[in-house]
């Protein structure tokens, strides 16, 4: 096992890694920019280090910085968090090279992973079911004519390289292929540096359920279910909840058993997880994330597992502390990302945190790195707090998680709360009758008329 650990990250995930280490007896250390020397994981930490200016190509996307920390600290493995370096297969390669252990899959599978049509090709030889769509990339706008024809409009052109909702439009019709073909292959190569796009059939009504997976490297790999991630606004989550609630013990057990057998397959190592477009009772590939998800909560709630700690125990040589056979769902879950933004246009919200108190209570967990006085960056992501709620069913966590809303205050700045306390009073959210499409429209006729 690893005597040191260094988080390669910040704000709730650094501070979640902490905790786990500490609970394993490993000494943790933290790195910082000059904006995050009072940052919460820094204090709670054993070490910290400085690695650079508030930007974050300078700072956390920093490989010599980050590697110069190891070194100077005597730390033997980088735990990434989610974001920044989770999913660079150059940094984990770099890694290998100075003898650092990357805690999380090979750079091999994160290569495979992270280019769209890959990681696609892959999934279809390991018999994972995937969107109808073009074999490979599309590079003419007369090709993207002829795929779209052959497989039917709506189509959606992705970019390869994507993630996060950029590089991705939809053409409804034969008239807009045009334009959805040369805006996504603009925007691709801007925020990616490749603009090589794929077609894929556009389902008009699905659900998000993504399958968390687990490996060892050595050819054994189990699931834990699903989460369906639906809630979102512009391709971002906003709400997840485990259990997904029109996934039946048979469909969970069928896409399962077929997520888990195609990881093992590759000896994939630590958290992963598949993600689908759910339509009709069919599972469709769109992705696999090859690190731990910002929603990973839900599933440890279900399950009674520290997926943390388990990332670690493989990274470190040891087995799974679980096999498929201790896997059982007990409740359901529910988490909410918390957002330092503006309503109604979501614009980002800095600041400085006037007064902070933190829900509790039966089934009640809070990540964050709030604390009063804490100042928010305007430097990174205004993700700034997950509120986890567990309960017996899926009304006792709603109901849960209306009461654990009603106790959280965090003044100061502007956030997402009162979003969620919209929600809550919504028949589709309650019954859990809402698809992709369902937050945005919502949005559209209530929040944005506001």
């Amino acid at each position: 096992m690893f005597d040191k650990i260094l988080i390669a990250n910040r704000g709730e995930i650094a501070l979640r890694v902490v905790r786990a280490c500490r609970e394993m007896g490993i000494a943790s250390v933290a790195v910082h920019s000059t904006v995050d020397a009072d940052a919460m994981h820094v204090r709670m930490a054993d070490e910290a280090i400085c690695i650079g200016p508030p930007s974050s190509a300078l700072s956390y996307l920093s490989f010599p910085a980050i590697i110069s920390a190891c070194e100077i600290t005597g730390a033997q493995a980088i735990h990434p968090g989610y974001g920044f370096l989770s999913e660079n297969a150059a940094f984990v390669q770099a890694l290998e090279d100075h003898e650092l252990t990357f805690i999380g899959p090979t750079a091999e599978h994160i290569r495979m992973m992270g280019d769209k049509i890959t990681a696609k090709d892959t999934m279809k030889a390991l018999g994972v079911p995937c969107v109808p769509g073009s074999d490979g990339g599309v590079p003419t706008l007369e090709d993207a004519r002829r795929v779209a024809e052959e497989i039917g409009y709506p189509v959606i052109i992705k970019a390869t390289a994507g993630g996060g909702g950029r590089g991705m439009k939809v053409a409804k019709s034969a008239a807009e292929i045009e334009r959805a073909f040369q805006t996504a292959r603009s925007e691709s190569k801007a925020a990616f540096g490749n603009d090589e796009v794929y077609i894929e059939k556009y389902l008009t009504t699905p659900r998000h359920i993504e399958i968390q997976v687990f490996g060892d490297g050595k050819g054994k790999a189990v699931h834990l279910a699903e989460r369906d991630c639906s809630l979102q606004r512009r391709h971002q989550k906003v709400l997840e909840e485990a259990p997904g609630p029109v996934i039946t013990p048979e469909l969970r057990d069928r896409i399962g058993k077929v997520c888990a057998d195609a990881v093992a397959k590759i000896n994939y190592i630590g958290a992963g997880t598949i993600e689908f477009l759910f339509e009709n009772d069919e599972f469709y590939f769109i992705e696999m994330n090859t690190r731990l998800q910002v929603e990973h909560p839900v599933t440890e709630a279900i399950f009674g597992v520290d997926l943390v700690r388990e990332q670690i125990r493989v990274a470190a040589g040891l087995p799974m502390s679980f096999g498929q056979e201790d896997l059982s769902i007990r409740g359901h879950a529910i988490e909410v990302r918390i957002n330092a933004e503006r309503l109604p246009n979501f614009s980002p919200c800095p600041g400085t945190i006037t007064q902070y108190h933190a829900p509790g209570g039966l089934g009640v967990r809070m990540d964050s790195a709030l604390y009063d006085g804490y100042r928010i960056p305007s430097n990174y992501d205004s993700l700034i707090a997950k509120l986890i709620v567990h309960g017996r069913d899926r009304p006792e966590a709603l109901s849960r998680l209306a009461r654990a809303l009603g106790e959280l205050i965090v003044d100061g700045v502007d956030t997402t709360i009162p979003l969620f306390h919209a929600l809550l009073q919504e028949p589709a959210i309650l019954s859990g009758d809402y698809n992709i499409h369902w937050l945005e429209h919502w949005l559209e006729q209530n929040l944005q008329q506001a």
